[in-house]
C-alpha cells in the first residue's frame, strides 16, 4: 500500500469529531479514491493505541473490524451505541468529511 495513501487516511480520520462515525468509503472518497474503501480498511491494519479508528465502519454502519468489543467500548464512552454490531443512529452521527472539512 502507498505510503502517501495511507497517511492522506490517517489525516481525515484525525478530524472526525468526537461523538461521530464515518464510513471507509466516505475516507476513501475524501482522499480521492472513491472505490477504495477496502484499501482504506487494510490501512487501519496498524495504528497508535490513542488514534480514533473506532470512529469508522462500512456504509451501514456495522463495525467490521475484529476489535468490536473495544471499538464498542471506545464509542460508548463518546456516547455512542452499539447494538450487535451496528451503530445506532448511524446517519444522524454520520460525518461526511467532504461536506464537513
Amino acid at each position: 500500500m502507498d505510503e502517501i495513501f495511507r497517511q492522506q487516511v490517517f489525516e481525515i480520520i484525525r478530524l472526525i469529531p468526537l461523538g461521530r462515525v464515518t464510513s471507509y468509503g466516505a475516507v476513501a472518497r475524501a482522499v480521492g479514491y472513491p472505490n477504495h474503501a477496502r484499501h482504506v480498511g487494510n490501512a487501519l491494519r496498524h495504528y497508535d493505541e490513542d488514534f480514533p479508528a473506532h470512529r469508522v465502519c462500512n456504509s451501514s454502519g456495522q463495525i467490521t473490524a475484529g476489535c468490536l468489543a473495544d471499538f464498542t467500548d471506545k464509542l460508548a464512552a463518546e456516547g455512542i451505541e452499539v447494538v450487535g454490531n451496528r451503530i445506532k443512529d448511524f446517519r444522524n452521527i454520520f460525518w461526511d468529511p467532504l461536506e464537513e472539512v
